[in-house]
């Protein structure tokens, strides 16, 4: 069946609708692992939104950080905590520490040129230090963080893979319909070969001249049978007697 440029079209809007969904599948899939991967393996995710560790950890970065014991720490680490509240900071600080007094901590962003100006201990057993950072997907997460943002981000592409599925099942299920502009398809006609034609004519052309042959006969024997018919008989002789006559 010959494909129409309308459907052609149709096809190729279709094949494009679900590169698209899928480039879509694949980018949720690695937001869920970037979720979940390090949360199985014990990692801590953190997301710098300031620029005072800028040159290590720049704004929109994701740290990952691994929770050893608070006893393991030295000057160096990287570590994320809570200020003191006599500092009046009430979220996460990520910094490296610059000093340790017996159980007292000193911090310094990378890029601040001064150090932090309070001191603070650590009453926990364990505290998370920083290996690792991604640069900008912290921005994905703290995008994620808005209930509208992740409608739009993982509810739009979910809503558009039911619809392609949806209509993949309704043009499974319709019918084809025959093309109406399609163009005449030629039938090929089988044909006999010239030999065949040759010894077909020779044939015909044998027993036609069978025929008359026979004809010939059937007449020159009518005509032979009609001349025998017809022929006088030869009169025979008789002597003629006294008182009678001879018809001649």
């Amino acid at each position: 069946m010959a494909t129409t440029p309308r459907r052609r079209a149709g096809t190729r809007a279709s094949r494009l609708a679900r590169i698209g969904a899928n480039i879509a599948i694949v980018a949720v899939m690695l937001v869920a692992l970037g979720f979940l991967v390090p949360a199985l393996l014990g990692f801590q995710r953190y997301v710098i939104t300031s620029g005072s560790m800028t040159g290590t950890y720049d704004t929109g970065s994701v740290v990952f950080s691994e929770v050893v014991p608070t006893s393991e720490l030295r000057v160096g680490d990287v570590i994320t905590y809570v200020p003191p509240a006599e500092t009046g900071i009430n979220h996460l600080v990520t910094h490296r520490i610059v000093a340790i007094d017996g159980d007292e901590l000193r911090t310094k962003g990378d890029a601040s040129p001064q150090v932090d100006p309070w001191t603070f201990q650590l009453t926990a057993a364990e505290q998370p230090r920083a290996v690792a950072g991604v640069p900008y997907v912290g921005y994905l997460f703290l995008a994620l963080a808005d209930r509208a943002t992740r409608i739009v981000v993982i509810g739009v592409p979910a809503a558009l893979i039911a619809l392609l599925a949806l209509a993949e099942l309704v043009r499974g299920l319709r019918p084809e319909r025959p093309a109406t502009d399609s163009p005449a398809v030629p039938v090929l006609v089988p044909t006999i070969p010239a030999a065949r034609d040759r010894a077909a004519v020779s044939t015909g052309r044998a027993r036609t001249a069978t025929t008359a042959a026979d004809a010939a006969r059937r007449a020159d024997a009518a005509v032979l049978a009609a001349a025998t018919a017809v022929r006088p008989r030869t009169p025979e002789l008789v002597e003629p007697t006294a008182g009678s006559s001879s018809a001649v």
